[in-house]
């Protein structure tokens, strides 16, 4: 069996069905939450979304609102979570009333209690969100895990401040919320040092390191080497004319002579002993981290992701609470960080993700960096390779298939398949500097399209204040003659930009889309493009050296 596992669908299905009680050693998340938004949209009740007027549409849109589902979801939560975790949903649901903020929290709640589940009980979770959201989550956990067991509230300062300082202090922070599972959680206390920054000592440790050792440049200190318990007779001796009761042996003091660790400063005075700044431990690390910046435009690691994280902020996370050989699970594993971490410090890991591109990307990510044998050893659930497997994903779950397809196109799944009127996942793409176009995506698995179903579409399309195009995709190889003709006599949309003309409605089916054929859409916005974009990349040997 694979030591290493990828699944591709909903985190908390997954969790609840692969994921066994007590098997994981570390948890990290960093699920996604659009806090560009205005507070008035994301705490306010029953408002319209504001992302669709933005051409910066962010690489996660998120997509929890509150809707008749949400309550349901809401209702469960209060049946059959803990009660600590019920009571606190009940307040923050008085103190919030029913918003993307509460819908959120309804989210993150039961997925939460699952990941708590997993963990061993030396095992620890690190929750990665910002100020938006992090006093409710932080509440949240404590009601999960027992405030108890709060280790840190760490602050990663992801970039300098920057001068809009006109009304408030810059947002540059992320919050890292680290809790234990009990008392019993792996603690690495020597990764809990940072080496020293040779060029911005403190003032103490230069100071206390003010020697330069000529030829290698090394800092270091002359130490006592005076035993403190006079009443040591074997090591009572004369060493370089100096007697005294001595910390080593004879024989160590002289090879310490020798290769000049023990050093007599002048003839007469008391040998003392290097020791060398280079082979300390380091500034010890605080729950402020300001030593490692997130990825700039030309970071050899970057793939195209606004969220991804930097990898020597992982490894560090890992290196603290875990021990070669660990199990690292990350529920929202988005293009792979922590999945490239683990694997490189040698941990097994589980990484779970909602969207087909970000599977692909991870594994061509893993490819690139540990060779192609590295996939001998992982698992790939829920990504079907052909005809047959694309047909047992139906027969499963539609809405997983469904989500699998929309993916396929570069575009963003629903999040709920209730009320979706037809509507499987929309792909957005840049008009002008102002404007950002949409083509809705329907997907069917059954073995006949009604032209019913193609004039709803095309009716849809019509509708929509902000969408230009649609694209059918079906599991069945062709349309009825009647739907056919539907998407034939659509039209066409000229995009203002550029004169180029798109047809209004496409059909393409899951076989053509696996034999990686295409329907002619506008480029599409990030995320997909982009993490496509680095997929391209890594096969262009272009990243990960």
């Amino acid at each position: 069996m694979a030591t290493n596992r990828l699944f591709y669908g909903d985190n908390l299905p997954v969790l609840r069905e692969h994921i066994a009680t007590e098997s994981v050693d570390l948890v990290y998340l960093d699920p996604p939450f659009n806090s560009n938004r205005s507070y008035s949209v994301i705490f306010g009740e029953h408002v319209k979304r504001d992302a669709d007027a933005n051409a910066q549409i962010q690489a996660f849109d998120d997509t929890w609102h509150w809707t008749p589902e949400t309550d349901r979801l809401y209702r469960d939560i209060l049946i059959e979570a803990p009660t600590s975790v019920a009571d606190a949903m009940q307040a923050f649901r008085t103190l919030l009333g029913e918003n993307d903020a509460m819908a959120y929290l309804v989210m993150m709640a039961p997925r939460l209690v699952e990941l708590h589940r997993a963990l061993k009980p030396t095992g620890s979770l690190f929750l990665h969100c910002d100020p938006t959201m992090s006093h409710y989550l932080k509440v949240l956990l404590d009601s999960i895990f027992g405030a108890v067991n709060s280790r840190n509230e760490i602050v990663w300062q992801r970039t300098g401040a920057k001068a809009l300082q006109t009304v408030r202090l810059a947002n540059n922070h992320d919050v890292i919320l680290y809790y234990a599972k009990s008392d019993h959680a792996i603690w690495n206390s020597d990764e809990a040092f940072v080496p020293y920054d040779l060029d911005a000592l403190p003032e103490k440790t230069a100071k206390k390191y003010s020697h330069i050792e000529p030829g290698t440049g090394r800092r270091y200190q002359l130490d006592n080497l005076i035993n403190p318990n006079a009443n040591r007779p074997n090591l009572t001796y004369e060493f370089l004319g100096v007697t005294r009761v001595w910390r080593w042996t004879k024989e160590r003091m002289q090879k310490g002579y020798e290769d000049g660790i023990v050093v007599q400063t002048a003839p007469g005075r008391v040998p003392r002993v290097k020791r060398y700044l280079d082979e300390q431990r380091g500034l010890p690390l605080g729950d402020v981290w300001t030593d490692i910046w997130p990825l700039n435009s030309q970071a050899a690691e970057r793939l195209g992701y606004p969220t991804q994280k930097p990898l020597a902020l992982l490894e560090r996370i890992i290196k603290l609470t875990t021990e070669p050989g660990a199990v690292i699970l990350d529920p929202f594993c988005g293009c792979g960080t922590t999945v490239d971490a683990a694997q490189k410090l040698g941990r097994s890991w589980v990484g779970i993700d909602i969207t087909y591109i970000s599977i692909d990307l991870i594994i061509k990510r893993l490819q690139a960096t540990f060779g192609q044998s590295v996939m001998d050893d992982v698992e790939v659930d829920g990504i079907p390779y052909d005809m047959q497997s694309a047909q047992r994903l139906f027969e499963k779950s539609p809405f997983d298939f469904e989500r699998w397809a929309v993916s396929m196109l570069h575009a963003q799944p629903n999040e709920k398949q209730v009320g979706d009127k037809g509507i499987d996942g929309v792909r957005r793409f840049i008009i002008d500097s102002q404007s950002v176009g949409k083509a809705l995506v329907s997907v069917k698995g059954g073995k006949n399209v009604p032209p019913t179903h193609v004039r709803d579409l095309a009716g849809t399309v019509h509708n929509a204040r902000d969408a230009q195009l649609g694209v059918l995709i079906t599991l069945n190889d062709s349309l009825t003659r009647g739907a056919q003709e539907v998407i034939n006599t659509s039209g066409v949309w000229t995009h203002p930009a550029n004169g180029q003309d798109f047809p209004v409605l496409q059909h393409i089916s899951v076989r053509d889309l696996m034999a990686g054929r295409r329907p002619n859409l506008p480029t599409a916005l990030a995320p997909y493009i982009s993490a496509q974009r680095g997929v391209e990349l890594i096969d262009q040997g272009k990243l990960f050296g």
